[in-house]
């Protein structure tokens, strides 16, 4: 039997210690899931998920004890044009939403665009007017409470038909968001696990070896959501961290159960015992699992370098819940194989169930390609590495935005009364905030200031001071959508001209700028400037460990580059699709001019964990064979035909998942599935089927070269699987 590493030591104990290892397995989840209910998550607060400037302004504000309030908007216009603000009718039923708002419990600050000072709530053209006022209350309040504002707008719509009555604000856009990104992420909760089974069941054509792998992804998702809740307590998590740890874990969880399942089959097939197939399977599979669950550990941690409270809430449930799935594929997954020993095979599927019971080895269908591939290498990898060069070209104008109002669903009523107030009161919703702290806000210097500063405003502008009058907040409308280049150069002269020749110039007053526009220029500043950094220690750190784990230096510079090819094409299809504006009728979505800011970073160390996962596994399998003593070029052709079966399944579960996100409404999600899953697809098909066996063919035994001064380096055997012994 081959030698016992650390994980072919777990398996054996495990398989030695079932009811320990299992029931042990089951106490830790439950146990973690109802102290984590008990405890509770700590969530992020919003003003410290910012950057720069914009959160020291967010700071300034929550601390300031601003009182709690809701700011909502009515927006009143003719249908089919035909009046005016001037007109009598026009009027009667701006009075009429003033009226009923005013008869609505817990409002305040209601203005009229009658009123003296509030002329800008009346459109340049004469059009539209806009009703503001507040809504008293925190925002689980005001959630409730606008309700019964809703209901006064739809009364005086319903009582003037003539006009269009509509409203949107802080409150019920929230509302109408929260209901449509609830329903998204149910559909998607809801068709991720019934369509990951789906699949897992014709990879392995029976039911109980497909119900395996996702009971380790279920379980390991279940404990790591209890472990967060502590952690939580020390750094606060994202509330979408927990929906980024059931996408991680059911991926990771799955693959590792797959490599550790599949290996065990082809070894029974092989003539083994039940025992020593799963011995066999520890010490192979198993310790691919755990090298390949330190890479992709290297990759989440690289998260912690943004400098960003989002993306390290992301970086701790993202490690810990693959931490928790390798942990539980090297303990209780060797216990419940060895409990079911043949039984895993219940269930098979008519057809499938034959197909794949003869099918545990070499894969055909790969066997062909990668036959190919090999007997043909140059042209192989000149054709791969262009296609892949080609559909990775239009990254090199990736525009990185913050999608702001422009990436949520249009074809929401709340959305398109937006887009209507946007057309008609330019900047209006999303106004830029200057945060003005001082000792006395109040003070005629202070004061002066501020009217400098709302003078240059081409818009109309509003000003709140807190209760200790040490911090007041000016609303200045800028041009553009929020997040553009009108936006943006408006945001500039803001910041640089406008704001240090008024109010600046006070002495004892500090003035940052936050808003949709301000938080979406200094974010994405931030991960421009640390992109750089997290490469080099995701890609330092995984050669590092590539490099001691094969003895090899061209095994994690090839590594390196495949994954790089790969991570590239799918940055360049998600900025053809989604930058360039091709395919919007098919996916449903409108171009916003650029990539979710976030999203670049995101996506590099998701994709090159889960890339890594696959090529741990595949090299693995391929150095086992050649320290066995075939040839390169025949241990390559092995290892890849034999891995490519479980590693196609497992990319197909993967891009199911990815692509269900494809299908949400907001498209940020959209850019995340469909660049996950092009990434996977071309990943686990062209990278590793066509791509990495003519290159392993064109080096050769240089494959495996280490320098002289490196070979003091720890040796780690490469188990092989003795040869099969017939009765």
């Amino acid at each position: 039997m081959p030698k016992r590493n650390l994980a072919a030591r777990a398996g054996h104990w495990s398989a030695r210690h079932r009811k320990t290892a299992i029931f042990g397995w089951l106490a830790f989840v439950v146990i973690a899931f109802v102290l984590g209910g008990a405890i509770g998550t700590n969530t992020l607060k919003s003003e410290d998920s910012g950057n720069g400037s914009s959160q020291v302004a967010d700071r300034a504000i929550a601390a300031a004890d601003f009182p709690d309030k809701a700011d909502e908007q009515v927006l009143v216009t003719a249908r089919g044009g035909g009046l005016k603000a001037s007109d009598p009718e026009f009027r009667a039923g701006v009075d009429d939403v003033i009226a009923r708002i005013e008869q609505t419990p817990n409002t305040e600050e209601i203005l009229s665009p009658y009123g003296k000072g509030n002329e800008g709530q009346i459109s340049e053209d004469g059009t539209a007017a806009l009703v503001t006022f507040s809504i008293k209350g925190d925002s689980d309040q005001t959630d409730t409470r606008v309700d019964s504002t809703l209901a006064a707008t739809k009364a005086a719509q319903d009582a003037h038909p003539d006009l269009r009555i509509e409203q949107f604000g802080d409150a019920s856009a929230d509302k109408a968001l929260s209901a449509s990104l609830d329903d998204d992420f149910k559909r998607a909760e809801f068709l991720s696990l019934p369509i990951t089974l789906v699949i897992l069941i014709v990879a392995f054509g029976a039911l109980v070896a497909a119900g395996v792998p996702l009971l380790l992804g279920i379980t390991a998702v279940i404990g790591t959501l209890g472990l967060v809740a502590p952690i939580s307590q020390i750094v606060p998590m994202e509330e979408s961290a927990s929906s980024v740890i059931l996408l991680i874990g059911l991926a990771v969880g799955v693959d590792y159960t797959m490599f550790y399942l599949r290996r065990k089959m082809e070894e029974r097939d092989a003539g083994h015992s039940n025992e020593d197939a799963l011995e066999i399977a520890a010490a192979t599979s198993g310790k691919a699992v755990l090298i390949s669950g330190l890479t992709v550990l290297i990759a989440m941690a690289g998260m912690f370098i943004a400098g960003n409270a989002v993306f390290s809430s992301f970086a701790i449930g993202t490690m810990l819940v693959v931490a928790v799935a390798m942990l539980g594929s090297v303990t209780v997954l060797p216990a419940v194989i060895s409990k079911l020993g043949d039984k895993v095979e219940k269930g098979r599927v008519p057809f499938i169930g034959r197909l794949r019971h003869r099918n545990h080895g070499e894969s055909r269908v790969w066997g062909f390609v990668i036959d190919h591939s090999l007997r043909r290498p140059v042209a192989a990898v000149v054709l791969s590495v262009g296609l892949l060069l080609v559909l990775a070209l239009p990254a090199l104008h990736m525009r990185t935005i913050n999608p702001g109002a422009a990436g949520l669903p249009h074809d929401l009523p709340i959305m398109q009364t937006y887009e209507r107030i946007q057309a008609k009161f330019p900047g209006g919703p999303l106004p830029a905030m200057v945060v003005v702290k001082a000792k006395d806000v109040t003070t005629p210097e202070v004061q002066q200031g501020i009217k400098e500063l709302t003078a240059t405003a081409s818009g109309p502008t509003n000003t709140i001071v807190s209760p200790d009058k040490e911090v007041a907040i000016v609303s200045i409308p800028l041009p553009g959508n929020g997040t553009d280049d009108t936006s943006d150069a408006a945001l500039a002269t803001l910041r640089d001209t406008t704001i240090p020749q008024t109010i600046d110039r006070v002495a004892g007053t500090q003035t940052n700028v936050t808003g949709m526009t301000a938080g979406s220029k200094d974010f994405n500043d931030r991960m421009s400037s640390r992109l750089p950094f997290v490469f080099a220690f995701v890609l330092g750190l995984a050669f590092l460990l590539l490099l001691v784990t094969f003895r090899s230096v061209i095994i994690p510079l090839k590594a390196i580059v495949l994954n790089l090819l790969s991570v590239g094409a799918a940055y360049g299809v998600m900025t053809w699709i989604f930058q360039d504006g091709h395919l919007e009728g098919l996916l449903n979505f409108q171009s916003v001019g650029g990539i979710t800011s976030w999203l670049p970073l995101f996506m590099f160390v998701i994709l090159f964990g889960l890339s890594m996962d696959y090529h741990v596994f595949i090299i693995s399998r391929i150095r086992e064979a050649f320290d066995r003593g075939e040839s390169t070029e025949d241990a390559v052709a092995h290892g890849i035909k034999a891995t490519a079966g479980v590693v196609t399944s497992a990319a197909v579960v993967m891009v199911a998942v990815f692509a269900i996100f494809a299908t949400l409404s907001m498209i940020e999600f959209k850019q995340m599935g469909v660049g996950l899953a092009v990434a996977i697809l071309l990943d686990a098909t062209l990278v590793r089927a066509v791509l990495l066996p003519a290159a392993m063919k064109l080096l050769g035994d240089r494959n495996w070269y280490l320098p002289r001064s490196l070979r003091w380096l720890p040796k780690f055997e490469h188990e092989s699987a003795p040869e099969p012994v017939h009765a």
